[in-house]
């Protein structure tokens, strides 16, 4: 496999030929008795029977070992799918989906987020850490087993890098950050939040891409999904995504659900060498929650340019009227 750049969107593009996963659950590599014959990367507790277990992807999209190898090929660039790719197996239980957890369960999650974000940015060959949740077959699941996966990459995702540049703009014009400027219009306005929790906030975008995209947000400043801010209680953001995930099992079979956070400052050169200085100040992390609604939908008939049926406020009314508990 290899790595190549689009020189028009900026974007990077895997190719290769991947083999194709068994959907079967008696060949799924993600059950425990599979997982003892296995190398992890981590457990949770450490000790004893594990909740929750990291593992190398079976079929990794990026590989540790080796060297970019950046090569031009004419006006093109191209260069070795170096990175990290894992598994994150949230329950040992095969049938039990995210929105069935616990608090405890869910915050168990999001504490193996942290460990493998802060440690897989240790590398500084690697510039964007993933975390991503596919869950649903239309969202192309690989197994339907309870998990995530993380991908730790030697470029940014072209999605992230708009948010990075916008939030900049918006910083150097106004010395503020975007995304606490929009928590604080949607706390003013009350029609887009679908439900709050302490600092915690579920919004649908004014501008929702499909219908029913929510996002997670803390109300206070902070870039860095991985080093939670003092007294940042993430049971609370652990019952508040719970909740979410409940109202939006309600109205979509499935859904992608993918952490923003800021990129590694490990390495200063390449595409955003000189941005560093204002970018604890600026970016602000977040969790987007995507829904695929069973229906036709033009919403990605032009990349980039999304049509939404359903607006965002009727969205965040229906889903506040829905019960997660029930």
């Amino acid at each position: 496999m290899e790595l190549r750049r689009d020189p028009i969107t900026q974007s990077w593009v895997i190719l290769g030929q991947r083999d194709t996963l068994s959907e079967s659950a008696e060949e799924c590599p993600l059950e425990p008795a599979k997982i003892e014959k296995q190398r992890t990367i981590l457990t949770r507790p450490s000790e004893g029977p594990w909740q929750v277990c990291v593992l190398p992807h079976p079929q990794p999209l990026y590989h540790v070992e080796g060297e970019p190898g950046r090569l031009a090929e004419g006006m093109y660039d191209k260069m070795g799918a170096i990175g990290a790719h894992e598994v994150v197996v949230e329950t040992p239980l095969h049938d039990k989906r995210m929105s069935q957890f616990s608090d405890e369960e869910i915050e168990r999650v999001l504490w193996v987020w942290v460990a493998r974000i802060a440690d897989l940015k240790k590398d500084p060959r690697f510039k964007y850490v993933s975390v991503f949740k596919n869950q649903g077959a239309s969202a192309g699941e690989e197994w339907t087993h309870a998990h995530s996966q993380i991908t730790a990459t030697i470029f940014v995702p072209r999605r992230i890098k708009y948010e990075l540049s916008s939030a900049h703009e918006w910083f150097k014009d106004k010395e503020r950050c975007i995304f606490c400027d929009t928590v604080r219009q949607e706390e003013k306005q009350g029609k887009r939040i679908v439900d709050v929790q302490g600092d915690y906030y579920a919004i649908c975008p004014y501008a929702s891409r499909v219908p029913y995209e929510i996002w997670l947000l803390h109300r206070r400043h902070n870039h860095l999904f991985e080093q939670p801010r003092p007294a940042a209680n993430r049971k609370q953001l652990a019952a508040l995504l719970g909740r979410v995930l409940r109202r939006v099992e309600k109205v979509a079979p499935a859904f992608h659900l993918v952490v923003h956070t800021a990129p590694s400052t490990k390495s200063k050169k390449g595409e955003l060498a000189g941005y560093w200085k204002t970018l604890a100040e600026d970016y602000h992390w977040h969790i987007e929650i995507l829904p695929i609604v069973e229906r036709r939908s033009k919403s990605y008939s032009i990349k980039e340019v999304y049509f939404n049926g359903e607006l965002p406020e009727e969205a965040a009314a229906q889903l506040r009227a829905l019960d997660p508990n029930s």
